[in-house]
Order: structure tokens, then sequence, then C-alpha cells
């Protein structure tokens, strides 16, 4: 495809005197866990191992999420089990992530570290599904799938982060349940997932489903994690397979008070240097930014964001561009970036097709920031609202523009003013 030349675009739009910006730290009171692998080992003697005979298989679920240290909590659980004389195997529990193969889903879990050699154990990537029940949610009938690999395992344990959910809000979010139902149904499950959810709502659709998976699976339990606004755990908690739909939703109160959040929610121009599926299902959190895009599911009250500017893709990520269509704008950097196979089975998979459009696509920052100005009504450059972050995980530092500065809270400090410099149309802020 084609993009208007930079000439092109150039002579569209008026002149414009960009803001002053200035650093900022941010720093809510957070939790973190000293020696949280100390945790995570104490958290899985706690689950019902003792019915397993020696030797049994063990299904570990690991999933594509950017959790903290999540090859050492992997690591962890499968010395543990081997310790205790079972034969561990690593699932990955990531639906259609990985471009929905085998070999994608083994190589999204290597870019988090979590490798055979690392963790000690093999890792069963299999794509293969059966199919194990069909329930009825509100007026739709839903098939629901688990991995081979699992059906095969004599115990399932799962390890992820409980947190809120990018595409809706309701008792149980993301966490041990959407992992079991999503994640360990591979492409199949999670299509047939979000099919009904779409329709019939997320909550009912997982209890369902979940209601089939604990019956036919032979499930121990998991390991929930909850972080803090900086990304690293708050909590480790032992959830045993039957209390799963009754412990997540304390368990998602305690992630929403920890969840990082922007300083102020009130912006018109939001940039994003990054956005990618190591830091969130969405590409960028959905809560953070204050748009979900999906039928049937409002978008949050706030942050109110009038207009997102995403400037690329994390190396992680490997090219699966969703959530880009949560801007409103890009660069042509950041298409380059694109594996649309990738991005467009992420998309296809969740039926969360506005997330995988392509926004109007900029030659360069430069003129990025001087289309979004323009969108804005050209607003004088001393009360126009910018943040600017480098993805929405990392929010402990950030530029905003001079009219954000007097809103500030004080749990931000401003640390210094920066010049917004261009080489060849690329950003950088200068210390002044």
């Amino acid at each position: 495809m084609e993009f208007p030349d930079r000439d092109v675009v150039a002579s569209l739009l008026d002149a414009q005197s960009l803001p002053s910006f200035v650093r900022v730290d941010h720093d809510p009171s957070s939790t973190t866990l000293t020696e949280p692998t100390t945790h995570v080992r104490d958290a899985l003697a706690r689950l019902d191992l003792d019915s397993l005979a020696p030797g049994a298989r063990v299904a570990v679920g690991v999933g594509s999420r950017g959790i903290h240290r999540i090859d050492e909590y992997a690591a962890t659980v499968v010395a543990a089990l081997t310790e205790r004389g079972f034969d561990p195997v690593v699932v990955p529990a990531m639906g259609s992530h990985g471009g929905a193969t085998a070999e994608g889903q083994r190589e999204t879990l290597a870019s988090l570290g979590v490798t055979e050699t690392r963790v000690g154990a093999p890792i069963d990537a299999r794509m293969d599904v059966e199919r194990v029940d069909e329930v009825r949610v509100g007026e739709t009938s839903y098939p629901v799938f688990v991995a081979s690999a699992v059906l095969e395992a004599d115990g399932v344990v799962v390890i992820n982060r409980v947190k809120p959910h990018t595409n809706f809000s309701g008792r149980i979010e993301s966490g041990l349940c959407k992992m079991l139902v999503a994640g360990l149904g591979k492409r199949r499950g999670a299509s047939a997932f979000h099919a009904t959810a779409l329709t019939e709502g997320y909550v009912p659709a997982l209890e369902a489903a979940f209601a089939a998976i604990s019956s036919a699976v032979p499930l121990v339990g998991g390991i929930a994690l909850v972080e803090n606004a900086d990304e690293e755990t708050a909590h480790v908690e032992a959830v045993s397979g039957a209390e799963i739909l009754d412990r997540e939703p304390a368990l998602l109160a305690r992630a929403y008070e920890e969840m990082a959040t922007l300083p102020v929610d009130d912006i018109d121009l939001l940039v994003v240097d990054e956005l990618g599926k190591d830091v969130s299902g969405a590409g960028m959190d959905t809560n953070v930014i204050g748009r979900y895009r999906v039928l049937n599911a409002p978008d949050p009250d706030s942050p109110r964001v009038d207009l997102i500017y995403a400037r690329g893709l994390t190396d992680r990520t490997e090219g699966n561009g969703n959530g880009i269509g949560l801007a409103d704008l890009t660069r042509r950097a950041a298409v380059d970036q694109l594996d649309l196979q990738k991005t467009y089975a992420n998309a296809l998979t969740s039926g969360s097709l506005a997330k995988a459009k392509l926004p109007v696509v900029a030659p360069d920052d430069e003129l990025a920031l001087r289309i979004a100005l323009s969108a804005l009504g050209s607003p004088a450059p001393e009360t126009v609202r910018v943040v600017w972050i480098h993805d929405t995980q990392e929010l402990g530092e950030l530029f905003v523009s001079s009219g954000v500065v007097d809103d500030l809270p004080d749990t931000a400090t401003v640390t210094g003013e920066v010049a917004l410099a261009f080489d060849d149309g690329t950003a950088r802020f200068d210390p002044r």
C-alpha cells in the first residue's frame, strides 16, 4: 500500500506551534513482594497435589502476557513438581497468539524467557484440541474446546496474572478462569468463547465454559499473581480449581487497586511509543487509555482521551499489531513493523475487529503531531493537554505538555523541562 509522501501531507496542514514539555516521575504507592519466587513455591505447596500418583504428568499452563518474572515462576513451579516426583510439561495457554501455530506459540514463550532449557521441562505447543462439551449461554449454543495436551495430563496447574481485562468489566476478568477457557482452548476454544461473549456477555460465557472444563480436566488449581503499578509482583496466591470462580473477584478488586494509571484523566492527545501483546492483550491497556472498542461493551468512563497517536510496536510482539486500531494516528515506521497474519489471527479469533484497523498513517512524528493538533482544532500550545508515554505498562516516567502541569496529582513530580526536537521527522526529548 502506498501512503501520501511527506510533501503532500505537509501541504495539507497549516503551520502550528508545538507545546513545551516537562519530564514527570509518577510514583503512586504500591506493594512489592520480596523474594516472590519463594511465595510461588509456597503457593504451589498449598495446592492439593497429594491426589496425584508418583510420576503423574502435570500440565503447567503459561500464557503470552508480559508478566513480571514469568520465566522464574514457571521454572519454580516445574522444579517443585519435579521434586515431588511428578512429570511436568509446559503447555502454552494463549489461544491464537503466536499466529495460531505451535511454532509461533513456542516463539512467544521464548520471547518471555520461557524455554525448555530455562524451565527444565518440555513444552507441548500442539494446537490440537478436543471438544469436551457444549453449553448454552442465553440463546447461544457454545462448544467448549480444550488442548489435547491438557486432556492427556494427570493434573493441570495454571500460572496467570489476575488483572482488569481489556475488553470488558465484570466480577471475573483476566485471570485463571480466562486462561483455562480461552488460553488452553487454543484457537478454536478462544474463537468459540469470544463469539459467544460478544453476543451473550463475557462473564456468562466464562462461567459456563469453566464449569464444563473443570469437569473434563484434572484441574488441581492455579497460581494467581497480582502486579502493582510498577509491574512487579504484589501478591501471590494458590487457588484450588474448585475455588477459582469464587476467589477471583477479590483478587480482581486488589488488581484494580494496584493498577497503573495515567496521572490525569482529561487528555487531548496521548502519544504511545510502543504497543504490543507483551504490554497488553489489546496492545495497549484499554483501562489506561479509556477505550475498549468492543461490541456490547461500553468504554470506561475515564480517562477521557480525545486522540491517540501510536508510534510503533514492541520487539516482543513480533509484528502482532493487534491494538493499533485503538489509535487514531500512527506512522509509517509502525506499519512497516506489522505482521498482518499474526494481527489478523488475533483479531479474527477474538472477534474484536476494531483493534486491527489501520489508523491514519503519518510519514513521521513531526507530521503526526501536526495532524493531531489540527484535528483537535489547533489549540494554543500553552493549553493543549498532551501526555507522552513509552507504553501503557511503563507509567513511572512520562512527558506532559505545559497545559497538564497544574493538574498533576501529588504522586507526580516534575523533574525537569525538555525540548522536543526532530531528526528527519523522528521525535526526541532533549533536556534543557
